[in-house]
């Protein structure tokens, strides 16, 4: 996709948000804050991240207690969790990687192993990411933006191609319409939920194939 990744930082200390937000920025990363663990939830379920930092001693909800409940939605089962923590005993680690977490960091931590870890992680969780898609006749191919069906190219709208391919990624996986909204159009551009409605009927038109499926008041799924 053509939109930068996006990271939520969940943490109580204003300088180290600043600070976590300041180098991932400079990174190219889109980056988003909150304060405590309910504001995380927040905008996790509004912006749908790609890799969520958590500090776990927040007030309110701790991180281990936002990420349960994240976990818990199938629109995070995917998401990348890492905690960061001033605890360094063992079993708080062993505890926070049984909730679900990625990877777990002590405090402090410098900006330069926690990028690594953030590009280490990106890396492990797309490396089975081919350029080329093929599904039977149907092959997408996300580095020349070009679908081929039977052998014959289709023309799509760059969004429309888009939304194809965040779909065939993962067949069967259904995206909730505002994770769809967030991904292809990111957050900085205002679109209604008509928009998506409008792009898969033009997609469905132009490959003449039921390969997405509406589930009705949530999402969409690709399948064959």
């Amino acid at each position: 996709m053509s939109s930068a990744k996006k990271i939520l930082i969940a943490d109580d200390e204003p300088d180290i948000l600043e600070i976590l937000q300041f180098n991932l920025k400079g990174e190219g990363y889109e980056v988003i804050t909150a304060k405590n663990g309910d504001e995380a939830i927040e905008l996790a379920k509004k912006h749908s991240p790609d890799l969520i930092i958590l500090d776990i001693m927040m007030p309110g909800k701790n991180g281990i207690d936002v990420c349960n409940i994240l976990r818990m939605s199938p629109a995070f089962k995917d998401t990348i969790i890492i905690f960061l923590t001033a605890l360094t005993d063992e079993g708080s680690e062993v505890r926070g990687l049984e909730t679900g977490a990625d990877d777990y960091l002590t405090k402090p931590v410098s900006p330069k192993v926690l990028l690594s870890k953030v590009s280490s992680l990106f890396r492990r969780l797309y490396k089975d990411e081919a350029a080329i898609m093929q599904m039977g006749d149907l092959q997408i191919d996300r580095e020349k933006y070009v679908v081929t069906l039977h052998d014959t190219e289709i023309t799509l709208a760059r969004k429309e191609f888009e939304l194809l391919a965040l779909l065939a990624s993962k067949p069967g996986k259904v995206f909730l319409r505002n994770e769809i909204l967030n991904q292809i159009w990111g957050t900085e551009v205002i679109v209604g939920d008509r928009t998506i409605d409008v792009h898969i009927r033009k997609i469905r038109q132009k490959l003449n194939m039921d390969c997405i499926t509406t589930v009705k008041g949530v999402g969409y799924k690709f399948e064959l």
